[in-house]
Formats: C-alpha cells, sequence, structure tokens
C-alpha cells in the first residue's frame, strides 16, 4: 500500500509542532497541525473547547479531521497529543500515512512546556512525576501507533527531520514522496 502522508504523534511537548515545520521545509509537503486546525474551526483555544464541550467533544474533533485529511496527499500532520489513544484514529492514520512517533523523557516535556497556559491535561499538574504517570498510561498506544519511532531529547528539529526522511527513504516503508 502506498502512503501519502507522514503523521507525528506523541505526547505533548516531545516536538510534533517544530518537527512538522523543518520536516514540511525538506520534502515541500503542506503542513497540517490538528490542534491549530481545530481551535480556528471551532473559534476557541483547545483548553476553552475541553472547558465548554469536554474533552470527548474534543476526541470527537480529531476524528473527524482525520478522516478529511485521509483524502489527501502529501501532507505533515502534527497530531495532538491525545489522537493515537483512539483505535479508529489509528487506523485512519495508518490507511493514509506513514505514522511517526516522537518521543521524549518527563524531565524533557517538563522543560519543553513550562508555562504553557494551552495544554489543559496538564493545568494544576504541571511536574515531572505527573507527566511520568500520564506518559506511562499513554506509551503503550503511542508504540502500538508508531511505525517509525524517533528520540527528540537533546536533538534539533532539523536533525530529527533529516531522521524521519533518512527512515522513509531507507526503504522499510513505502512511502511515495
Amino acid at each position: 500500500m502506498r502512503k501519502d502522508n507522514i503523521y507525528l504523534i506523541g505526547f505533548m511537548g516531545t516536538g510534533k509542532t517544530t518537527v512538522s515545520h523543518k520536516l514540511s521545509e525538506l520534502l515541500g509537503f503542506e503542513e497540517i497541525d490538528t490542534d491549530e486546525w481545530i481551535a480556528c474551526q471551532q473559534g476557541q483555544s483547545i483548553p476553552e473547547i475541553f472547558e465548554n464541550y469536554g474533552e470527548q467533544y474534543f476526541r470527537g474533533l480529531e476524528t473527524e479531521l482525520l478522516r478529511r485529511l485521509g483524502e489527501g496527499e502529501h501532507k505533515i500532520i502534527s497530531c495532538g497529543g491525545g489522537m493515537a489513544l483512539k483505535q479508529e484514529n489509528v487506523a485512519l492514520m495508518q490507511e493514509n500515512g506513514v505514522v511517526v512517533l516522537l518521543t521524549a523523557e518527563p524531565e524533557t516535556i517538563l522543560a519543553r512546556v513550562r508555562g504553557d497556559d494551552g495544554r489543559p491535561i496538564l493545568n494544576g499538574n504541571m511536574n515531572v512525576s505527573y507527566i511520568q504517570e500520564l506518559l506511562a498510561k499513554r506509551l503503550p498506544y503511542y508504540e502500538a501507533a508508531g511505525e517509525v519511532v524517533i528520540a527528540t531529547d537533546l536533538r534539533s528539529p532539523q536533525e530529527i527531520a533529516e531522521e524521519i526522511e533518512k527512515k522513509l527513504n531507507s526503504g522499510k516503508i513505502c512511502f511515495d514522496f
């Protein structure tokens, strides 16, 4: 099966949005950040959507967006941190692209997201132990979804993007550039 899109998944703060910018420059693919797209379409920030409608509503918006994105090709899709928690989402991503899991240690994640109030799941819990606990719950889902795994700790977005391109070109993943 031909894979035409690249889905970046992983916990918040692993570098999905930043890496998608570099990967877009490298490959010339259109870039889509699912959280930004949903916030724009809803006319509300992600924390506002969570507060006004709840997490389940937000997760439904993510699935709807993945269905729409699957119709296109040559896109780099930076997914929200909870996107891979739903099997339907994983199936849609794997059917329409290569799923790249970006990882980072809890300390790295905290350093990257500290002071960012746009992370509703971490509100009131901005500490390593909570991140570690939540990451442990999500990791099996991420690992089951990811076809390529890249650690992002102590690496530049450019280095990560280049490694993704190298792995996609290695012949292990059938990817249509």
